[in-house]
């Protein structure tokens, strides 16, 4: 049986990298009054929101809530344990494809998890940014 022809075999055929982000649920939480909050869908069906704690702009803790898949929650994981513990200015310059390559195994038909991951972060980071410039309608915001 030639390469192309063998069966996929989730637990072996992916990273330990890609297993632990998909697995992980460490950061998966939402965060009430955060710093930063975007939310994005993509058209799969998934949904990411991210929730930043910001100090000094320097991101302390990223959490995310997602409703979609395993691929999904990989990307997702992967943009808080990349973005966590960096300068906002540093934090903009996460792409989807570093998301890609620190994951190894992320198929190539789910790379628009990263780009929907990434994503959202991105309108998290710019809602801080926003909200920086006008503190006064933090209070004000709804998070759904």
């Amino acid at each position: 049986m030639e390469n192309s022809d063998k069966e996929f075999n989730f637990w072996q055929d992916h990273s330990t990298t890609y297993l632990e982000m998909a697995l992980s649920a460490e950061r998966r939480e939402r965060v009430e009054s955060p710093d930063g909050y975007g939310k994005r869908s993509g058209d799969c069906g998934d949904t990411i929101e991210f929730f930043l704690t910001i100090r000094g702009d320097i991101l302390k803790h990223v959490a995310f809530d997602i409703d979609g898949c395993m691929n999904t929650s990989a990307c997702a994981n992967t943009v808080a344990i990349m973005a966590e513990g960096k300068p906002i200015e540093e934090a903009w310059e996460i792409s989807d494809t570093d998301i890609i390559d620190h994951l190894e195994t992320l198929p190539m038909h789910e790379h628009h998890c990263a780009e929907l991951a990434i994503g959202a972060f991105y309108l998290a980071l710019a809602n801080y940014r926003e909200m920086k410039k006008s503190p006064w309608k933090k209070p004000y915001e709804k998070i759904k």
